[in-house]
């Protein structure tokens, strides 16, 4: 698909040729071409995703700190939506209401792993401008193979960061309804996930058309939730001083049930280590989209690194301010998870904060639209990231080289078209339930972090004159020894929950990404070693059959390519299988306008054309003195119907043919157009 719409996007706009090369080499401009109709499926393509665009179309712009901020930080901070509610959801089914007493404590520590691992990408984007983040990283220091680690990390983190994101927008819009519509509107949640796989195809649709990361726009949501916040936080804090706030009630139909009832000396009875472990890993999510801005740099302004640091420490000061106000307003209010995931541990803070006046309704909608519109905006910065790191991986040959191709709208389609279709496989295997989604979460995303930790304590140990070197590799080893402790943390506490899946598939997409590179690389030596065989094959004689089956158009107009190559020799060719279409065809060989070349006939009594085919140019090219082409006429019949009630061998015969030496298989092709000129003579029934 992308190989096609290229060509066509320069038919269609003559300007976008280019200009004059070196080597007194000039690129003319396609002039434009309108008598050849385009096919069905290429206007209906263009009908979807707009004009197509040209190459010279492709800008780059670039982005000042407030907009980059915007753009790509909307991943980060939408997780402060959900990471409280994560910690509460595995603590409140076990010790009940001592799970707020805990809750705090457990955010700070998930907020000092938040400043370590600042501290390690504010090296990450000064050293590192080009986008690509840990892959990057971790490909300069450790080489192409063990970047890998990284990029199946990677990878797996954009593909479940667009279900999380969808999942937890959708459930901000459900909340909302439950909190303004009451009861009668339990129904809606039979549709969280039809509207999460609506909202992933829309997001599909638009970045095929083009819909690019560095647009103002895309920076309006995190502001407007940002906003939201801020005024839940401000009124919280009016309220608990001039007034007080009101306490969710914790029994309440549709809430977790208790663990254990009463108050925080249930702590001690029934708080674990396990408990502890399982509630920060979820709280671990909190930290999710950190390194989106490592992996934007190159859209700064110049100097992009330093650029890139300022708003890096921006985005996590806001992270982390938003994660410590929800968990305080949850540990006050006492918002509890429900089990159906809705309403939201944030919308009832937003219900008992605002109250239940005209302006109150009017924050909380405010609150909600802006929280389902920034985690749909974070999914979206998947659509960007994920084609992206694939085209780069791509092109290490560690992927399918078909990734790094642009498509109708200058978007990687197949990298899109890819990662929706397995973040809808990830939606519908779990429902579009939050906290089965989670589960798949931090694995991912904090082996990245750990590979650019390392990375970069190699990075400085082979940099001896480094200004401030030794607290670098210590803050970076500190980060990337924390990163560890949270998979390691994520993998077993969260492995019977879902994390067994990404703990399995990790290594196995390792192990499939170098096996595709092995593959590229003989494929390459394979190609090399082939090239003195061309090399002698321009001295041996030249020899061109004509496979036939039929006197018609689409054979004469091979016999008339194979005469304007001028070999030494043409021979045609029929494997007779019935004796009475044999004659049949001889005779008409001889009334057909073919010159003297003869026919030759040659018995498959057993119906092996392919195999009688390979037996004779084998006797043929036993000398080693011949080079054959086979030429093989393919008539092309409509789509649908034709593929139907015609056989298509061609493509079989010709990669049969081509794994033989000495020999090459060329189809030449015949459109057969109804109504148009009939063949000369009709095909047999």
């Amino acid at each position: 698909m992308d190989s096609r719409s290229s060509v066509s996007s320069s038919a269609d706009s003559p300007e976008g040729g280019g200009g004059g090369g070196g080597g007194g080499t000039a690129l003319l401009p396609r002039p434009a071409v309108t008598e050849i109709p385009e096919s069905l499926g290429y206007r209906v393509k263009k009908r979807l995703l707009g004009k197509p665009l040209v190459t010279e179309e492709l800008a780059h712009e670039k982005l000042s700190n407030p907009v980059a901020l915007g753009v790509l930080a909307s991943d980060c901070i939408s997780s402060s939506a959900y990471g409280s509610e994560a910690m509460l959801f595995q603590m409140v089914p076990v010790i009940g209401a001592a799970a707020f007493s805990l809750l705090m404590p457990i955010t700070g520590i998930v907020l000092c792993v938040l400043t370590l691992l600042t501290l390690s990408y504010r090296e990450v984007v000064m050293v590192y401008t080009r986008a690509g983040g840990s892959y990057v990283v971790a490909r300069e220091n450790f080489g192409p193979r063990i970047a890998q680690v990284a990029a199946v990390a990677l990878l797996i983190d954009y593909i479940v960061t667009v279900a999380v994101q969808t999942a937890a927008g959708t459930v901000a819009l459900l909340s909302l309804v439950h909190l303004l519509g009451g009861n009668r509107y339990d129904w809606i949640d039979n549709y969280q996930l039809p509207i999460s796989v609506f909202i992933v195809l829309l997001l599909c649709w638009g970045n095929l058309r083009g819909i690019r990361e560095a647009g103002r726009a895309f920076a309006t949501p995190a502001y407007l939730f940002i906003a939201g916040m801020g005024l839940l936080f401000i009124t919280a804090i009016f309220r608990l001083i001039f007034d007080h706030l009101p306490k969710q009630d914790v029994h309440t139909a549709g809430a977790q049930h208790l663990g254990i009832h009463g108050n925080n000396s249930a702590l001690l009875m029934g708080a674990s280590i396990g408990l502890v472990l399982k509630a920060f890993a979820n709280g671990g999510t909190s930290l999710t989209g950190l390194e989106a801005i490592s992996n934007g740099v190159s859209v700064f302004r110049n100097p992009q690194g330093r650029n890139a640091r300022k708003t890096l420490v921006a985005m996590s000061v806001t992270l982390g301010t938003l994660v410590l106000g929800v968990s305080t307003l949850a540990y006050i209010t006492h918002a509890i998870p429900f089990v159906d995931g809705s309403p939201s541990v944030l919308s009832q803070e937003g219900s008992l904060v605002f109250g239940s006046s005209w302006y109150g309704q009017a924050g909380l909608v405010f609150l909600q639209l802006a929280t389902a519109l920034i985690l749909y905006t974070g999914a979206n910065t998947s659509f960007n990231g994920f084609p992206f790191l694939a085209s780069f991986v791509a092109e290490d040959s560690f992927l399918p080289r078909q990734l790094t191709r642009r498509g109708h709208r200058l978007a990687f389609s197949s990298g899109i078209l890819t990662l929706t279709g397995v973040s809808l496989l990830l939606l519908i295997a779990t429902d579009a339930k939050l906290d089965s989604l989670l589960g798949l979460y931090a694995i991912g995303v904090f082996t990245g972090f750990f590979m650019a930790g390392c990375g970069l304590v190699k990075h400085f140990i082979d940099r001896p004159d480094e200004p401030k070197r030794a607290l670098k590799i210590f803050i970076n080893a500190a980060a990337a020894l924390c990163s560890i402790c949270v998979v390691v943390i994520f993998a077993v506490t969260k492995f019977t929950e879902g994390a067994w899946v990404v703990v399995v598939i990790f290594p196995i997409g390792v192990w499939a990404l170098i096996k595709v590179n092995k593959r590229y690389r003989d494929e390459a030596a394979a190609l090399a070693a082939a090239t003195s065989d061309l090399t002698k094959a321009r001295n041996r004689r030249q020899v061109m059959y004509i496979l036939v089956d039929r006197v018609d158009l689409a054979a004469l107009k091979a016999i008339s390519y194979a005469r304007s190559l001028r070999p030494a020799e043409i021979r045609a060719v029929h494997f007779m299988i019935d004796n009475l279409e044999a004659e049949k065809l001889a005779a008409q060989w001889a009334e057909a306008e073919v010159g003297d070349l003869p026919l030759e006939i040659v018995q498959c009594p057993d119906r092996r054309i392919t195999r009688a085919l390979l037996e004779l140019i084998t006797r043929n090219t036993a000398d080693k003195k011949s080079q054959i082409t086979l030429l093989i006429p393919e008539r092309n019949y409509s789509p649908v119907l034709g593929r139907l009630l015609h056989r298509r061998t061609a493509d079989h015969i010709a990669r049969a043919v081509g794994k033989l030496p000495n020999v090459v298989a060329t189809i030449v092709p015949f459109d057969v157009v109804i109504g148009d000129t009939p063949d000369p003579a009709p095909a047999q029934p």
